[in-house]
């Protein structure tokens, strides 16, 4: 939990809210292949990567389609359904053995409750979070297979050191064989 409480330390937050933020968090790790969230399950947590890599996707006629991957030190939700409270549209499983520490909306609604930055720190992974997604959704229509990948190599090279090809080709929205050769011409 030591990795958490620096998370929020390095944030602004006082010792006396760091011991409420870190009780309120609890630690759970997953298996290669073990879900965090399912399709059609409503989503009770969100949480930050202590370790691990964890795919977000949906299945379209039995094909795996990945729209996203959470790495360390990032927030993971299935935004929608945890806010909303609504069954998941997406799945998130864990690609390599990992640990997330999870925060449940009882407690998360306590925190910004009772803490005022935590619930500016929540509003604020809100925001990123939906810019995020119209970003990305943005993307997909506007911008090329291409560009996508510069984009990606602009803004998250670390992702792509990370990912495995078949799952950034998802991402990006094109073949691994098409993002082979986007890689060799970019070089």
């Amino acid at each position: 939990m030591e990795k958490l409480k620096y998370y929020f330390s390095a944030m602004g937050f006082n010792d006396n809210d760091l011991e409420k933020i870190v009780a309120a968090f609890k630690l759970q790790h997953f298996k290669k292949n073990e879900s965090f969230v399912e399709e059609g399950k409503t989503s009770r947590y969100i949480g930050l990567v202590d370790s691990g890599m964890f795919q977000y996707y949906v299945l379209i006629d039995g094909e795996e389609r990945t729209t996203y991957i959470s790495i360390e030190n990032t927030f993971i939700a299935s935004v929608l359904s945890f806010v909303g409270e609504i069954p998941a549209l997406e799945n998130i499983r864990a690609l390599t053995d990992g640990a997330i520490f999870l925060i449940s909306r009882v407690n998360l609604k306590k925190l910004v409750n009772e803490i005022p930055l935590f619930k500016d720190f929540y509003i604020n992974l809100l925001e990123q979070s939906i810019c995020g997604i119209d970003a990305t959704r943005h993307d997909l229509i506007v911008l090329s297979g291409e560009q996508r990948y510069e984009k990606m190599l602009r803004e998250e090279p670390h992702l792509l050191q990370r990912i495995p090809l078949q799952y950034l080709a998802s991402m990006l929205g094109v073949t691994p064989r098409h993002l082979s050769r986007i890689r060799n011409n970019i070089r």
